[in-house]
């Protein structure tokens, strides 16, 4: 029996671990890095040990620094979460080489899986349907690149290791082939350590559809039923639901036996799951199998009334299952929506920085699985989510219901988060009537509005006050003081006088306001606001010049600066180099993603102000274009 559990991970998912196992009377332990000294997920545990810098990979990616925290602090299993190196062999291996239970499949289980070429060689000998597509040991990229040709476009270029959409890039046009496979290749190394690549027929609006299985190591496995999860961004999910409108009981059936069939291909033990891609003719694919518990797991575990953490503990433990397929029945509908550190308007930039209210309802079927709090620091180097917010209700109406006045209450400010898209994306037509698939944010966003100009006269009093915290000006208890910014096409200049209370403001706008911008977000480029939810972005007007071409000089300014904090991986262009606009000049790797930073006029580099491998601030000049 374990009776001391190491929780090699962060954030919610070691919250939700550390619960899990009090419940059966295990003692949860952690491990953390600088940049999460202060992090609330270490009030979950009885002692935790800190492991190294804040950068993953010399921490929570270092299983050696890991298995010795778990045998300091006297730990008789690891449960490594998801993640990190959740789904890595070697770490496996070296749980058990130290004598300590790993929660999770074998280690060949997980090299099986982890390899998603290897998957699909196996899954396929078990009768699974795979996607088409090229699979071979040949990784050159002249055989890729041949073997590209031959699949065509749209076409999928996909890292065997790994998940979670990183080292994932899709190809509309043969020419952008080697720069989407280079960097596809950078980035599956920089996250698993792997570089080797997969290509397949990028499929058309298709849905993705995955099974939750539990197996036993006495031979017996089930699956629980099915998750939509077909709303993504770069392939990471966004919101996800159980059961899906586009499975019926029939089709569930055939599924569920896939599942269980490429479970049984690697001799699986566990928790796990089996994704597939689904389309209008109801055709299924296996696409891969994440041999560790997901990040969706709540909404089958309010369907199917199981505690999937519980199951996976117990089966460590050498348990049986305590169920057979038959008596796994759904009940109800459940939701579950990813709250994250990312600014949709801006192309879902992922953001850094401290919380200043973070408030979601305690209400009858709704469920908040969260790593931060009100005061939490994010820090830059790991994923984006904030939180999970999830609720159940009796059918899908009842909890698309419920999921709307969720986040309708929820209040989250001091950062910039996805909360507008995941409200917009719950109100959408599209939507409520079930029609979801991988291209819904493709398809739908453009109607969302999401920066969209707000302006109104308590936009801007939220503005003024949000400009007068930034500068501390209320600390002076002067009068006169004068705030100038642009939203919305217009520039606005305000008197502001502060009576020892709240600012009274005159000029653009009028009003009195409190002291507090604690929904104030700020950048090097000016900052924003939350207004119902909705970002709203002002600028600091430019400074006077003689004229108009001066005044269209810095409006059109050649400098060119990190939108956020983050790693520079490769410097595209050199000194001199002659440019046109959206040229690739940076790759900018910030929150375990790469970021194009391009060219935003034409001209000449006329400087670099950053080498590879350099760390950057938000704002930070990257380099300077001029005629």
């Amino acid at each position: 029996m374990i009776r001391r559990l190491l929780i090699a991970n962060r954030g919610e998912i070691a919250i939700r671990i550390a619960r899990g196992a009090r419940e059966l009377g295990i003692v949860p332990l952690g491990v953390y890095s600088d940049a999460d000294e202060h992090a609330l997920f270490r009030e979950a545990m009885d002692a935790s040990i800190r492991i190294g810098p804040g950068p993953a990979s010399e921490s929570y990616l270092d299983g050696e620094k890991i298995v010795a925290a778990a045998i300091t602090l006297g730990a008789d299993a690891v449960h490594p979460g998801y993640g990190f190196l959740s789904e890595r062999a070697a770490f496996a291996r070296l749980v058990a080489a130290a004598g300590l239970v790993f929660v999770g499949p074998s280690p060949d289980a997980i090299a099986a899986m982890g390899s998603k070429i290897e998957a699909k060689r196996r899954v396929r000998e078990f009768g699974v349907p795979v996607v088409p597509g090229y699979d071979g040991d040949d990784q050159s990229d002249a055989r890729l690149r041949r073997e590209a040709a031959a699949i065509g476009t749209p076409l999928l270029i996909k890292a065997s290791a790994g998940g979670g959409g990183r080292g994932m890039r899709v190809v509309d046009d043969l020419a952008g082939f080697d720069e989407a496979l280079a960097s596809a290749r950078r980035e599956a190394l920089a996250a698993f350590g792997d570089d080797t690549m997969l290509l397949e027929r990028y499929l058309q609006r298709p849905r993705h559809v995955e099974f939750q299985i539990l197996a036993d190591a006495h031979g017996g496995i089930v699956h629980l039923g099915e998750r939509e999860c077909s709303i993504q961004r770069r392939h990471q999910k966004v919101i996800e639901e159980a059961p899906s409108v586009a499975v019926d009981a029939q089709l569930r059936a055939r599924m569920g036996a896939a599942a269980v069939n490429a479970a049984r291909s690697v001799a699986y033990t566990g928790a796990g799951t089996a994704e597939f891609m689904l389309d209008a003719s109801g055709t299924f694919y296996f696409l891969e199998m994440n041999a560790r518990l997901q990040v969706e797991h709540p909404v089958t575990e309010l369907v199917y009334g199981v505690d999937l953490v519980h199951e996976q503990l117990r089966i460590a433990g050498g348990a049986r299952l305590r169920f057979t397929q038959e008596q796994l029945v759904a009940r109800g509908w459940s939701i579950e929506a990813r709250l994250n550190a990312e600014d949709p308007a801006r192309d879902f930039l992922p953001q850094s920085g401290t919380i200043a209210r973070f408030e979601v309802p305690h209400a009858p079927g709704v469920r908040l699985d969260a790593g931060f709090r009100a005061g939490s620091e994010v820090p830059l180097y790991y994923d984006s989510m904030l939180a999970k917010i999830i609720v159940w209700g009796t059918d899908r109406e009842a909890a698309i219901a419920r999921m709307t006045q969720t986040l309708r209450e929820t209040v989250v400010t001091g950062i910039a988060t996805n909360l507008a898209l995941l409200r917009a994306i719950v109100a959408d037509g599209a939507y409520r009537a079930g029609d979801t698939t991988t291209s819904f944010l493709d398809e739908r966003m453009p109607s969302f509005a999401l920066a969209g100009a707000v302006a109104g006269d308590a936009t801007k009093r939220r503005i003024a006050a949000a400009l007068l915290a930034r500068a501390g000006a209320w600390r002076l208890g002067s009068v006169g003081i004068p705030v100038d910014f642009a939203v919305a096409g217009e520039r606005v200049r305000v008197q502001a006088s502060y009576d020892g209370t709240r600012w009274e403001l005159a000029g653009g706008v009028t009003g009195t306001v409190e002291p507090d911008a604690r929904d104030a977000v700020y950048d090097a480029r000016g900052g924003s606001v939350v207004v119902d939810g909705r970002t709203v972005r002002w600028d600091d007007p430019a400074p006077p010049g003689a004229g108009a071409e001066h005044s269209a000089h810095a409006a059109g300014s050649g400098d060119v600066t990190a939108p956020m904090p983050g790693k520079i991986i490769r410097i595209a262009v050199e000194p001199g180099a002659t440019v046109e606009p959206r040229a690739l000049l940076v790759i900018l790797e910030a929150m375990k993603m790469e970021h194009r930073i391009e060219a935003p006029v034409a001209g000449t580099v006329k400087a670099i102000h950053v080498e590879p491998g350099q760390l950057v601030a938000s704002g930070a000049s990257l380099i300077t274009i001029g005629p």
